[in-house]
């Protein structure tokens, strides 16, 4: 896989590590397929390549958490996910706890934490209860609501494609997506996997593009959950 060239470090206001992302204004984030999991269905940690839209590496996320909490919570379960760039520094970091994932309870609704660095919070992702649709809401730092998502109906996950909106606060505006891509009969069936592109403005503060990363991985757990549920 051919990976990215690295951009020039020091750019003002923005976390270190981060540089590339402010020359891009999309990226894939993929799934990797694990072998055991597709044919047994033993929950394994996830792992990602986050790509640009010329396919190269850009990062590369691995899930942690324990044994005991995968098989038995599932796509419920909490996680901490360590997105590296291509000479294993650790850039992002992505924290959600273990909370429930349903469109009919407004208790427990979904949190996500995005640090980058590791140690510095640069935004949130927070759950809104709606009866029937997934909507979120993305904070900055200081849990100042920035922009919101809105996905659709509760039902979607039997779709190829479906898209989760990035609005600006109004609602008036939409500024980018975050695209569920069809990866095949076989492979939707038997695994997990799923592979997401972003859409986001060029020109949005590197801060959200790192928040909008964690945004993905807390919408593939919605994904699943859903898929399990019907």
């Amino acid at each position: 896989m051919n990976m990215y060239a690295v951009p020039s470090p020091g750019i003002p206001g923005c976390p270190p590590g981060l540089e590339y992302l402010t020359q891009v204004d999309q990226l894939l984030i993929k799934q990797k397929v694990e072998l055991v999991e597709a044919l047994v269905g033993f929950e394994s940690n996830n792992k990602y390549e986050v790509r640009n839209a010329m396919g190269q590496n850009v990062f590369y996320a691995v899930e942690e958490n324990d044994c005991l909490s995968r098989q038995c919570c599932g796509p419920m379960r909490s996680f901490t996910i360590h997105v590296l760039d291509n000479f294993g520094q650790e850039v992002i970091t992505v924290t959600r706890p273990l909370k429930c994932m349903s469109c009919f309870f407004p208790c427990c609704l979904q949190e996500l934490e995005v640090q980058a660095p590791p140690g510095n919070t640069v935004g949130y992702i927070v759950q809104q209860w709606h009866p029937f649709s997934p909507k979120f809401i993305v904070a900055n730092e200081h849990s100042e609501p920035v922009l919101k998502i809105h996905g659709p109906f509760c039902g979607w996950s039997c779709l190829p494609d479906v898209d989760f909106e990035i609005l600006t606060m109004d609602e008036v505006s939409k500024i980018g997506k975050i695209s569920k891509q069809w990866t095949g009969l076989l492979r939707e069936a038997f695994t997990d996997s799923d592979n997401f592109g972003i859409q986001f403005p060029m020109d949005l503060d590197v801060k959200m593009k790192a928040v909008m990363i964690g945004a993905c991985f807390l919408i593939v757990s919605e994904v699943i959950s859903i898929s399990m549920c019907l």
